[in-house]
């Protein structure tokens, strides 16, 4: 376990190795889950905005369902997260051609329409968060799915690219650049200890 400031990390996030193989997985995340995206409260708010920018590029279904149920919804489990089509897809996953699932969030992001680029939670993905409520720290795993992230886990193992260093951009935009350096000199610590 690595603590930095009130962040309980696991183990795993330094050790595993995992570079997502969107080819193979097909952006399966997407679809293949007990919810929608988990929300934080302050992305409530750029959901909402980024909505009538994002809408031109959703599919019917998904359009049809935030009409039916709302831009997020509230789950007792997971809290605030998008909605679903039929309890498979988010809302806001969009096929390629390829049959892969692209986020319409992310779309309008990479063309610069708008400043917000997904939920932290897909961002970090296969990282997941809780806060524990009896100390207030954060826990961090590394929680890949067995079957879908398979390919991944194999592309990171072969490439030897570890968990934290594929999700570089996700955790700074979680907690920080400082939080990245303390992960990554603890990381390379290890690593030297080992050899």
């Amino acid at each position: 376990m690595i603590v930095i400031d009130k962040v309980l990390i696991s183990d795993d996030v330094v050790e595993k190795q995992f570079v997502c193989d969107l080819a193979r997985c097909k952006g399966g995340c997407c679809e293949d889950g007990d919810a929608g995206a988990p929300l934080t409260e302050q992305e409530l708010d750029e959901v909402v905005r980024a909505y009538e920018i994002v809408r031109p590029l959703m599919t019917p279904e998904g359009i049809r369902e935030v009409e039916r149920k709302g831009m997020y919804q509230y789950d007792r489990e997971f809290g605030w997260v998008t909605p679903t089509v039929d309890g498979g897809i988010c809302a806001y996953g969009i096929r390629d051609e390829q049959g892969t699932i692209k986020c319409a969030f992310e779309a309008a992001y990479r063309d610069g329409q708008i400043g917000w680029r997904k939920p932290i939670s897909c961002h970090l993905y296969p990282i997941k968060t809780k806060r524990s409520q009896y100390n207030g720290y954060e826990m961090v795993n590394y929680e890949p799915r067995e079957v879908l992230c398979a390919p991944g886990c194999a592309l990171g193992e072969s490439l030897q690219v570890p968990v934290y260093t594929f999700l570089k951009d996700a955790i700074i935009r979680k907690y920080g650049d400082d939080f990245y350096e303390i992960l990554d000199k603890v990381a390379r610590e290890r690593s030297r200890s080992e050899d």
